[in-house]
């Protein structure tokens, strides 16, 4: 992995326990891997050690469908998802363009304590804003069913090159995070980081900086922005490439994997060789290209502070 050439501010790293941001503060929440098969996709999520949620299909206000649906594995802090068209809307049609990019991750989320007041604020950065939308999708509980909700601040297409690059407000806490979803055969605890490679770091670190209101830093692989809890690594192709030469490039920009804390590596070793997954050591940490059902990528698996693709 890369070495940091400048300190990076460690509260960003600092363990919060607590699920949802309060204030100002931001998380990454979650990440969305675009596929095409969501009951491969769920399987190939068992094989790595994951614990997936049943299927559900995402609706609007008006009940009727936005397009997609999806599979989830939720984590202590954030949860990975993985996203499936439903119907030929306008966001199913966005979303099959998408796929023509690459099958993999095309949706990063950061979770705020509000998402109008940062809609407004996307719009006063220079952001081209799409109205604020309430979501929500049915969820199976232990005891019957329950309505997910949530509000997300999204930009127009384009404004976010990367993909899908939203906040979200989450209303409906014990819904989403149900305990009986929370534990994984290989530990998994968390996520932690994001890395995504751009042909211009420097660009792209400013618009991350504006859309987050936060700060970017420059590192020897390009230049990273820390969140309250986890953080974004904007990296070359040169460094992306010397870090994981296992991951093809498949066109840039590309979100080519992120980390997850877990409890024990060799416990997450021993999940992802029964699964028959490829994966090596490097160093404190267990570099895992994903399987082709989730598409192109890779998971960090290591503890809180390790679990970065660069350092």
């Amino acid at each position: 992995m890369a070495e940091r050439n400048v300190p990076l501010h460690d509260a960003a790293m600092t363990d919060i326990d607590r699920q949802l941001p309060l204030g100002e503060e931001i998380f990454l929440d979650h990440v969305g891997h675009f596929v095409r098969d969501p009951e491969a996709a769920g399987a190939a999520l068992i094989r790595a050690g994951f614990a997936p949620t049943p299927r559900s299909v995402q609706v609007a206000p008006d009940g009727g469908p936005t397009g997609t649906g999806n599979v989830c594995a939720m984590l202590t802090r954030g949860y990975m998802e993985v996203l499936f068209k439903t119907a030929d809307t306008t966001l199913g049609r966005e979303f099959e363009a998408a796929l023509g990019r690459y099958c993999g991750i095309q949706l990063a989320a950061f979770a705020v304590a509000d998402a109008n007041i940062w809609h407004q604020r996307l719009g006063v950065a220079g952001f081209r804003t799409r109205p604020i939308a309430p979501f929500q999708r049915p969820v199976a509980t232990a005891t019957g069913t329950a309505t997910a909700a949530f509000t997300v601040a999204r930009v127009e297409p384009g404004e976010m090159a990367e993909g899908r690059i939203q906040m979200l407000t989450h209303h409906t806490e014990d819904a989403v995070w149900q305990r009986r979803w929370l534990t994984h055969s290989n530990g998994a605890l968390g996520l932690a980081s994001l890395s995504i490679v751009v042909a211009d770091v420097d660009e792209a670190a400013a618009r991350y900086a504006r859309f987050t209101g936060r700060p970017a830093i420059r590192t020897s692989a390009g230049q990273a922005v820390m969140l309250d809890r986890g953080r974004i690594d904007l990296v070359t192709r040169e460094a992306f490439a010397a870090a994981l030469p296992e991951i093809a490039i498949p066109s840039l920009p590309f979100i080519a994997g992120y980390g997850v804390t877990v409890a024990s590596l060799d416990a997450a070793a021993t999940v992802l060789r029964k699964g028959g997954l490829s994966f090596r050591r490097a160093g404190d940490v267990l570099v895992a290209p994903f399987p082709e059902e989730l598409g192109k990528g890779a998971w960090l698996f290591g503890a809180d502070r390790q679990a970065v693709f660069f350092r």
